[in-house]
């Protein structure tokens, strides 16, 4: 069974709110033994998650291999102030606020570094981000700095600049990845970089009646045909569902994401090669 390459094990799949109250006053160690348990249902040994605020992630890790899970993570997501990321982790306001988060991540033994350095999809509007981007000089200090300190970088990217700017800088993985164009998609698969696109969290919204369906399908079908040029064009491109997404839940989100990514004609075989490459950079 092939792992779980981005999910966030302080999500529930159903309420995020309601998810992370549940950490309000320390972790809820019921909560994440729930998620483990629901992976090592689902027969999955690697989980890497993306990073939470309340500690949720470090204490999956501890827990982890009591149920037979390799599992990796930041500990939490870096982002500057103002910006998408909150949700995930700790801001910042200048370089140097940011470079002393990766070394506390370091030092509290994070096994890669997160980053944020774009909005989200805009689900109720097909092919439209809920904010733009970091300038390319910002992506390019935060991506050096984490591995100037020794570690890999995980980066959450939406928009065709702000993803040929992360491809540019050698971001180890690139997560989600909506709207890139032919270009990018070829220095994509040129690089060094692995490209998780979660579609889990855009197609699993059909029929919910959360957003339109017209424009969920829109921005699915859109996903699916940049995952299938990637694919031709030779890309690394991972299993990674966002699993705790809303409509994602653990374990089953996983099997979602293979049937999409099977959908859009990427092989076992390079899904297999880039958990593996996954596996080799992501760790201490």
């Amino acid at each position: 069974m092939l792992g779980e390459c981005h999910a966030h094990v302080i999500m529930d799949g159903v309420n995020y709110k309601n998810a992370v109250a549940l950490h309000k006053n320390g972790v809820c160690e019921e909560a994440v033994r729930k998620h483990l348990k629901e992976y090592q249902d689902a027969g999955i040994t690697f989980v890497r998650d993306g990073g939470d605020a309340r500690g949720a992630s470090a204490l999956a890790k501890n827990l982890a291999a009591e149920y037979g899970i390799d599992y990796r993570t930041p500990l939490f997501a870096i982002h500057k102030r103002g910006h998408y990321g909150g949700i995930v982790g700790l801001p910042f306001d200048s370089p140097g606020e940011y470079r002393d988060l990766v070394l506390r991540a370091k030092e509290e033994g994070a096994d890669f570094i997160k980053i944020m350095i774009s909005g989200l999809l805009d689900f109720a509007h097909a092919g439209t981000l809920t904010e733009e981007g970091l300038t390319e000089e910002e992506i390019r200090y935060m991506i050096e700095t984490a591995h100037d300190a020794g570690l890999a970088v995980m980066a959450h990217c939406n928009g065709n600049d702000t993803c040929r700017a992360a491809v540019r800088a050698e971001v180890d993985s690139l997560e989600h990845g909506a709207f890139m164009e032919d270009e990018t998609l070829g220095m994509l698969a040129e690089s060094r970089t692995v490209w998780i696109p979660t579609l889990s969290p855009i197609g699993n919204l059909r029929g919910c009646g959360r957003f339109p369906d017209k424009e969920v399908r829109k921005n699915l079908e859109g996903q699916l045909k940049r995952v299938r040029r990637a694919a031709e064009l030779g890309a690394c491109i991972g299993l990674g569902s966002d699993g705790g997404a809303y409509l994602v839940p653990h374990g089953k989100g996983t099997g979602d994401e293979y049937a999409y990514l099977k959908q859009a004609g990427v092989p076992d075989s390079v899904l297999a090669g880039a958990e593996n490459h996954i596996r080799q950079r992501f760790k201490r």
